[in-house]
């Protein structure tokens, strides 16, 4: 059981790279070659001696294809099991011959959703015969090897070298584990179109799908095993980014990249997002990326250090330039122009990454979360305020210049943890206090890193945005002491009175937008 030899292998695949290289080694190994379709016109063209299936089933493909490998001619050769008497003598009898690989990989289906098909021809792009196919061939993988990917061409014929024309256990057991992996990441893209289809949002049975395209050196620390995977979406991010440069990107790497490109995404104007452990450092917009960086960089020059820099337009060799003496990890962008990339040659452990575009603000993939025993699931937060909605709800109103700020401060509280206070100032972040307990410790955090990292003017006409309400007026006050004019939250507290109360005693304006930000 342990090697089985391989003397006759059915061949019907979609992706066809490779595989008349592959075939032809098989066909000079003796191995008789059975096919479907687009496959088999394939290899007839390149010369190999190919059994349609039809011959071997003695009934043709009907219904445009649908109905071709659907047969006991084909899946009794598959599932029969060799040490199995009754299994042998049921061949016999019905003049069954046993097949030994399989190599099936499924209709486009991924990709034909992806580019916007209509609905029917998503509907022809869902496989049938193939999953069987498949399914049967790792049932039975004591005695049949299944392939499903091209890259494992390489490890079958590398066995059948090795031990004369088989595959060994081991390979079988691995490659079945895979075929299985490869039609439930199927069915679940189905089920999830369907879903969307539907206008089930959140589906009684949840459907993931995703395939590996890197194991990791570790997870957050050394100790804990990693891997990234994709999710076969192409909203451009850092899993589909192309790198260009540097060392290998780490499982912090990645967890951050993400957090300053989502950020940087908001924002119509050149803008930069300078982040570190997932929160921002420094983000800015201004009339140039260049601008925009040293605007960032000022908020907080000393955690910048070893952080990620995202920016929302093709990173130019002017903004290069003033990234001299900082030492980042990673740089993402939707495009690097030539001058740019030469530029950052010399820096060869700077990770580059060339994202291709970037993430629509307003929508995306759900996320997800593990808890013991099971998964929370949400929508992405693609919440944003309308100005014209905004309510004014002290007795000034926010000028022109503070306004502006608002809606800044507002975008980026967004994507700081919980608690979060943002202050800002003509277009930049002029202090941040993140993650804290209570709502006051982060507006006295804000204030104090603006007084340590810029100077004690920093915050003086600064607005200030809150990610939920002021639960009480103390973190409003120590906005006020430090300096701030203008106050951005959602409102809601029972003490909304309280709040409004010292804003106006302070001579500050303040809008509520009715909706919250928290980020934990």
């Amino acid at each position: 059981m342990s090697e089985q030899p391989i003397r006759r292998a059915l061949i019907s695949v979609s992706d066809k790279s490779g595989l008349v290289d592959f075939a032809q080694a098989l066909a000079d190994r003796g191995v008789a070659l059975i096919s479907t379709g687009g496959s088999a016109r394939a290899l007839r063209e390149a010369g190999l001696p190919v059994t349609e299936v039809a011959e071997v089933t003695g009934f043709p493909e009907i219904m445009d294809g649908r109905v071709k490998t659907l047969h006991p001619g084909i899946h009794g050769g598959i599932l029969a099991r060799r040490d199995e008497e009754s299994h042998l003598a049921a061949m016999r009898q019905h003049g069954l011959q046993a097949i030994d690989l399989v190599v099936v990989n499924l209709y486009p289906f991924r990709e034909t959703v992806a580019r916007g098909a209509p609905w029917a021809d998503c509907i022809e792009n869902i496989d049938i015969g193939g999953p069987a196919l498949i399914r049967a061939a790792a049932k039975n993988h004591d005695f049949v090897t299944i392939v499903t990917d091209p890259e494992d061409y390489g490890a079958v014929l590398a066995d059948m070298e090795r031990l004369g024309g088989a595959t060994d256990l081991a390979t079988r057991r691995r490659l079945a584990q895979r075929a299985f992996a490869h039609t439930a990441g199927y069915d679940s893209a189905i089920a999830s179109w369907m879903s969307r289809q539907a206008g089930e949002d959140l589906p009684d049975e949840l459907a993931l799908s995703a395939k590996r395209v890197a194991a990791l050196r570790y997870g957050e620390n050394p100790h804990q095993a990693a891997a990234v995977y994709s999710d076969g979406s192409d909203r451009p991010g850092v899993v589909t980014a192309r790198q260009l440069q540097g060392k290998e990107l780490s499982y912090n790497n990645l967890n951050d990249t993400d957090a300053a490109y989502e950020l940087v995404a908001e924002f119509a104007r050149p803008a930069v997002a300078i982040i570190k452990h997932a929160n921002p450092c420094g983000v800015a917009e201004a009339e140039s990326l260049e601008e925009a960086y040293r605007k960032a960089l000022a908020c907080d020059p000393v955690s910048a250090y070893g952080g990620i820099l995202a920016v929302n337009r093709p990173l130019d060799a002017a903004t290069v330039e003033a990234l001299e003496g900082l030492f980042l990890e990673v740089i993402i962008a939707p495009a690097i122009d030539p001058a740019a990339a030469a530029a950052l040659e010399s820096r060869r452990n700077l990770r580059v990454l060339d994202a291709g575009g970037l993430p629509d603000a307003k929508g995306g993939p759900y996320l997800i979360k593990s808890l013991a025993g099971g998964l929370l699931l949400q929508e992405r937060d693609s919440g944003q305020v309308d100005p014209e909605e905004l309510e004014t709800v002290t007795e000034r109103a926010p000028d022109a210049r503070e306004l502006a700020d608002l809606l800044f401060a507002w975008r980026v509280v967004k994507h700081v943890k919980s608690n979060a206070i943002v202050f800002a100032k003509e277009g930049a972040t002029v202090g941040m206090g993140a993650g804290q307990t209570s709502r006051v410790d982060a507006a006295r955090l804000a204030a104090q890193k603006s007084v340590e990292l810029i100077g004690v003017e920093a915050s003086k006409g600064a607005v200030v945005a809150s990610d939920a309400f002021f639960p009480f007026a103390d973190g409003l006050r120590a906005a006020i002491e430090a300096g701030c004019t203008a106050v951005i939250q959602p409102g809601g507290s029972v003490r909304d009175e309280e709040v409004v109360a010292a804003a106006n005693q302070a001579g500050l304006a303040m809008v509520v937008t009715g909706m919250r930000h928290f980020r934990h």
